[in-house]
C-alpha cells in the first residue's frame, strides 16, 4: 500500500502533512531575507549602509553554499533510510539554526561573536534545506496518482509560497504595530520566534508520515559513498538539473526575499508598502504553481517551460525599467505579478520533470543536489548580486538583467534536453493519451 493507503482522502492528508512541514522549513529559511536590512544594522555594522547591507546579504547567501553538502549527506540518508526519517532530521536542524539567529545579542552587546553566531546559524539552516525541499518533492512525486504528478509536486512550491505570505504578513503587521526604532531593536526577531513556536506541532505531523511504496519496494544504496559514486556516474543529469533550476531559483528570490530590500534601498518605498506587495506576490505564486503543475500534466513540460523562460527573457527588463521610471505600489505589484506568472508556470512544470529524470536509487540526492547547487550559485546570492549590479551600474532596473540571464540559461537547457539526455516520458510534446 502507498503511504496514503490508496484512498483519495488519505493522499490529501499525506500532502497536507508533508507540505505543511515544508512550509515551516521554508519560512524559517527565507524569513532572514525579509529582515536583512534590520539584521545588517544589528550584527554587521560598517562604515557605509551599502557595506553593512552587503555583509548581511552575503551571509544570507552563505546559507546556500551549505545546501549542496546537505543535499549529498541528508539526501543520501533519505535514499538509504527513508524519506520520513530524513525529513525529521532536516526539520530539527532548521530549528536549531533559526533559534541561534533569533536569540543572539547584537554586535553592540557581544562584539564579533554576534556575526559569527549568525553565520554559523545560517550555515546550519542551509545544510538542513539542502535536502528538505528535494525530499518533499520526491515524496510527493512518489505518492502521486498516475497522470497527476505535476499537480502533486506543485504543492511543494505552494507550501513555500505560504511561507512567503506569512513572512510578508508579519512584516506588514509589525510595521503597523511598532515604531521603526522598535522594529530595529527587537521587532524583527518576532517572526523568527513565531516560526520556532510551530516546530513541535510540525515534528509531530512529520513523524506521522508513512514511507512511500516506491521507496519500500526497491533496492537502496548501502552507504553515502555508494550514493556519491552513482551521482558521479550520472553527472550529466545533475548538471542538466542545475541549469533547469536556474530560472526557478533566481525568479523566486528576486520576487520574494529581495523585494523588501530592493523596494526600500533602490525605490525608497515605505516598509508597509513593500511588505504588502510581497504578501500579494506570495498569493499570486500560490495561484500559479498548481496551475503550472496541472498544465504540465495536460500538455507536457517542454512547451510550458519554453514559453515561460522565453517570455521572461524578452519582457523582464522593459517591465522593470517601466517600474523604476515612476516607482509606486501599483507598478511594483504589476511587475512582480508578471514575474510571478513566469515563476509559477515554470516551477510547476520543472519540479516533476527534475524528479523523473533522476535514477530511482539516487532520486532524492540527485534532485536535491541539482536544485540546491543551482540555488547556491545563482538564487541564494540573487539579493547580493542585484544590490551590487545597481551600485556598480547606477541602473535601478539592473536586477531584471540578472533574471533575463537566468531565464536564458534555462530556456536553452529545455530546448536542448532531447539531445542532453535520453528523453523520458514526461518530455512528451503532445497531450497524454
Amino acid at each position: 500500500m502507498d503511504p496514503a493507503g490508496g484512498r483519495p482522502h488519505g493522499k490529501i492528508g499525506a500532502i497536507v502533512r508533508v507540505a505543511g512541514c515544508n512550509f515551516i522549513e521554508a519560512y524559517d529559511f527565507v524569513v532572514y531575507g525579509y529582515y536583512a536590512a534590520y539584521i545588517a544594522a544589528a550584527f554587521f555594522p560598517a562604515k557605509s549602509q551599502f557595506a553593512s547591507l552587503m555583509l548581511s546579504l552575503v551571509t544570507f547567501g552563505a546559507g546556500y553554499l551549505m545546501r549542496p553538502l546537505g543535499a549529498i549527506v541528508l539526501g543520501s540518508y533519505m535514499d538509504r533510510k527513508g524519506r520520513r526519517n530524513g525529513l525529521i532530521v532536516a526539520l530539527s536542524l532548521m530549528a536549531a539554526g533559526t533559534l541561534s539567529i533569533a536569540v543572539t545579542p547584537s554586535y553592540a552587546a557581544i562584539g564579533l561573536a554576534a556575526p559569527v553566531i549568525i553565520i554559523v546559524g545560517r550555515l546550519v539552516q542551509g545544510f538542513s534545506a539542502g535536502a528538505e525541499f528535494g525530499g518533499v518533492a520526491i515524496y510527493l512525486s512518489e505518492i502521486a496518482t498516475p497522470g497527476r504528478r505535476g499537480f502533486y509536486c506543485s504543492w511543494q512550491g505552494v507550501s513555500q509560497q505560504v511561507a512567503v505570505v506569512v513572512a510578508a504578513f508579519f512584516g506588514f503587521a509589525l510595521t503597523q504595530a511598532v515604531t521603526p526604532d522598535q522594529m530595529q531593536a527587537w521587532g524583527w526577531r518576532i517572526p523568527l520566534f513565531a516560526g520556532l513556536a510551530a516546530i513541535p506541532l510540525i515534528l509531530w505531523l512529520r513523524s506521522s508520515l508513512k514511507e512511500t511504496d516506491a521507496f519500500r519496494r526497491r533496492q537502496h544504496p548501502h552507504s553515502t559513498r555508494e550514493v556519491l559514486d552513482m551521482l558521479t556516474a550520472n553527472w550529466k543529469l545533475v548538471v542538466t538539473g542545475i541549469a533547469l533550476t536556474v530560472m526557478t531559483t533566481v525568479s523566486f528570490y528576486l520576487i520574494t526575499a529581495y523585494t523588501p530590500t530592493y523596494a526600500r534601498a533602490a525605490l525608497h518605498m515605505a516598509p508597509r508598502t513593500f511588505f504588502l506587495a510581497t504578501f500579494l506576490i506570495g498569493i499570486s505564486n500560490l495561484v500559479w504553481l498548481p496551475i503550472g503543475g496541472a498544465l504540465s500534466d495536460r500538455f507536457g513540460t517542454r512547451q510550458l517551460m519554453l514559453i515561460a523562460t522565453g517570455a521572461a527573457v524578452v519582457t523582464a527588463y522593459p517591465a522593470m525599467l517601466w517600474l523604476v521610471n515612476a516607482p509606486d505600489l501599483a507598478r511594483l505589484i504589476a511587475v512582480l505579478f508578471l514575474y510571478s506568472l513566469y515563476f509559477g508556470l515554470y516551477y510547476g512544470a520543472m519540479t516533476p520533470l527534475l524528479a523523473e529524470i533522476m535514477p530511482e536509487q539516487i532520486r532524492t540526492a540527485g534532485f536535491a543536489l541539482a536544485f540546491v547547487t543551482s540555488t547556491a550559485i545563482f538564487g541564494g546570492f540573487t539579493p547580493a548580486i542585484c544590490t551590487w549590479l545597481i551600485e556598480m551600474s547606477g541602473n535601478r532596473a539592473a536586477p531584471a538583467l540578472w533574471l533575463s540571464f537566468a531565464a536564458a540559461i534555462s530556456f536553452f537547457t529545455v530546448w536542448l534536453m532531447p539531445v542532453l539526455i535520453t528523453a523520458p516520458a514526461r518530455l512528451r510534446t503532445a497531450p497524454a493519451q
